[in-house]
């Protein structure tokens, strides 16, 4: 039995779940979001006594893919529900004499120490904003935003010497000491 699994989605006020065979859509204050559910998995709405929504995610079988696949489902469909009310947010640092990076429009500029500027166009769900060297970016949809931070982390990776290049907020980077001093015996 799945531990995850086996937890109903509660639905917040306001929030809209809707299935039409296995396509869940997820309507918030944030957007909208959709996702097809495995062939093995299917969904029920209930409500509780309290009042409380709750969407249950079960599996047909209990052989071993079903039961892999059936966390998964659940987890998916949460995200799916906290991305339309509350919504996701990644952070990129960017360190380097001379690196900087600039919005124009939906296209985010870069320079990077090439010796021409990167540009990255952002995908239509997510928003960015600048502040200092800090690229803030923000999505009702985790995949999406998590992609778009990889993709434009890849472009600069930190590198330990010196600690240049795009790194997240939270991340620590392990720094080198460096060429040694040469000491004479």
């Amino acid at each position: 039995m799945s531990r995850i699994g086996k937890k109903p989605v509660i639905i917040p006020t306001g929030v809209i779940v809707t299935q039409d065979g296995q396509t869940v859509t997820v309507k918030g204050p944030k957007g909208e979001l959709a996702l097809t559910l495995h062939h093995h998995a299917s969904m029920t709405q209930t409500t509780g006594e309290d009042g409380v929504v709750h969407c249950d995610i079960s599996v047909m079988d209990g052989d071993r893919e079903d039961r892999a696949i059936w966390g998964t489902m659940r987890a998916l469909v949460a995200q799916m529900v906290e991305g339309v009310t509350v919504g996701y947010t990644k952070a990129l640092e960017l360190n380097g004499v001379g690196f900087k990076m600039s919005l124009q429009g939906t296209t985010l500029v870069m320079a990077l120490g090439f010796s021409h500027e990167v540009r990255y166009e952002l995908p239509k769900e997510v928003s960015a904003k600048i502040e200092a060297n800090v690229l803030t970016m923000t999505s009702a949809n985790a995949h999406v935003l998590g992609q778009a931070a990889a993709e434009i982390r890849a472009l600069k990776k930190p590198e330990p010497y010196k600690g240049k290049g795009f790194r997240y907020t939270d991340e620590i980077i392990r720094r080198k000491a460096g060429k040694a001093s040469k000491t004479s015996d």
